[in-house]
């Protein structure tokens, strides 16, 4: 056994322990800065000192040059702590309104990695000057940033294409695709099919016919289903389905097999144009042919059959959709819902509606705007209401004529409880809109809801169904 002496040495060796790990965790007492020790004693310090730069405030970063920030991103690579240097650029640019004051702000961060490498400040800012009708601006920036090091990837390139595409500047894209080589940036199909989709823009059949027929043998590119479907996709909209069918044709002759994509494109613009007997006949064909249809071609035949009365067929196409291993989304329950409404068939769209939470399906706002409408002009209020309420309590709420026609018939039936809860999350919604409080009236007021209803329609917050 241990004698009492050494147990009071082992005792006190702890107290000791303890001691010394109390007096670190104390704060440290204030102590002169590192400039005024430096000052009075004749030493100097490194600028870039680490401790030096964490005391370092948003006023003087966003105060530092050109030439600070590029020493900034040189050094990255080498001390992590010098990232902080851009962000403050990055909170400048979002907070910058001027578009002047933009540009200059953005092109002078034009090395800045940090800043230039950003997809979302990079399109936030060319969509801002877009908005200002500012494309001289935007022409200066993207042609800066094609001339830096990065403008010999070919995806950096994609990106200006796409981005002159967002500021509706089509052939600006096409000259940028044409000067590739003269920045070292080899073309592929992805740089072609940038490209012809910003192309595309124009809605003008020959230039895009030109550039799908000359560009490759031009590049040597070869055309992909994605460059197909771009080309087959812009013919439908442009009402020419029988240019679009053709080239379907000659893309099966080129040795490159339709997809999913290309036959919903063509049965959506044969839906539309109501050539029923071209769609179906897609769609047997490429059933035929092994492709399996997905989601996207079951709600575009799902539509049209909806928009003809259909609504029984459209729901045994769903289930045949579900025992395919597809499940539905709210777009397909949101049609399938509508269409029964409109044949009256208010019971089966509630039973619907009801088994979409079985299906793990969460119902969206335009869902129960549909619901809520035609309920109320079935006159089914008490489920309307509780539909209502529930929508209105998750931020979505159904038109203004709508809740106005659900308010009139609650108090029709003098449930005028129901009507003021209804009243009280309107009001809610537009004293957080106004940013005032509204006195609330009686529901049974024959103006009920009137002056909100022209608020929030001239705000244009809500849309009739």
């Amino acid at each position: 056994m241990l004698s009492l002496r050494t147990v009071r040495r082992v005792c006190a060796a702890f107290d000791t322990i303890a001691l010394t790990a109390i007096v670190a965790g104390l704060p440290k007492p204030k102590t002169r800065a590192k400039s005024d020790i430096a000052a009075s004693t004749g030493i100097s310090v490194n600028p870039l000192a680490p401790k030096q730069e964490t005391h370092m405030n948003a006023d003087e970063v966003n105060s530092t040059g050109p030439h600070r920030e590029t020493d900034a991103d040189t050094l990255s690579g080498q001390c992590p702590e010098l990232q902080l240097l851009s962000e403050p650029a990055l909170i400048r640019l979002k907070k910058e309104r001027d578009p002047e004051k933009l540009f200059l702000l953005f092109r002078s961060n034009a090395k800045n990695r940090f800043v230039v490498e950003n997809r979302f400040a990079f399109e936030d800012t060319v969509s801002r000057l877009a908005g200002t009708r500012r494309f001289d601006l935007i022409e200066q920036l993207l042609e800066q940033q094609k001339a830096l090091p990065q403008g010999r990837r070919e995806g950096f390139i994609v990106r200006i294409i796409m981005l002159y595409g967002k500021a509706e500047m089509p052939f600006h894209a096409l000259r940028t695709f044409d000067e590739m080589h003269l920045h070292g940036c080899p073309r592929t199909v992805k740089s072609f099919n940038a490209t012809l989709r910003v192309l595309c823009q124009t809605r003008s059949y020959e230039e895009i016919q030109t550039f799908f027929h000359d560009a490759p043998i031009k590049y040597g590119i070869s055309v992909d289903e994605i460059s197909c479907n771009i080309l087959i996709k812009v013919m439908c909209e442009l009402g020419s389905l029988e240019s679009a069918y053709l080239a379907m044709v000659a893309m099966e002759e080129a040795g490159i097999r339709p997809d999913v994509v290309t036959y919903t494109t063509l049965m959506a613009s044969s839906y539309k144009h109501d050539r029923w007997e071209i769609g179906d006949g897609l769609w047997n064909l490429m059933v035929i042919r092994g492709c399996s249809p997905n989601l996207a071609t079951y709600n575009v035949r799902i539509q049209y059959l909806i928009n003809k009365n259909r609504s029984w067929q459209a729901r045994s196409l769903m289930k045949k959709m579900v025992a395919s291993g597809i499940k539905p989304d709210e777009l397909t329950f949101n049609l399938i819902i509508k269409g029964f409404c409109r044949m009256g068939e208010i019971d089966m769209a509630k039973r619907i509606f009801m088994t979409m939470h079985s299906r793990r399906c969460k119902p969206n706002g335009k869902i129960y705007q549909t619901m809520v409408h035609y309920l109320c002009k079935a006159g089914d209020l008490d489920v309307a209401y509780m539909l209502c309420k529930e929508s209105m309590k998750r931020n979505w709420f159904p038109s203004m004529p709508t809740i106005q026609k659900l308010l009139e018939g609650l108090v029709s039936i003098s449930k005028e409880k129901d009507a003021w809860e209804i009243m009280k999350l309107v009001r809610g919604k537009l004293e957080v809109q106004d940013g005032h409080r509204v006195a609330y009236d009686s529901p049974s007021q024959h103006n009920v809801c009137s002056d909100p209803q022209k608020a929030a329609m001239e705000k244009g917050d809500w849309s009739e169904s």
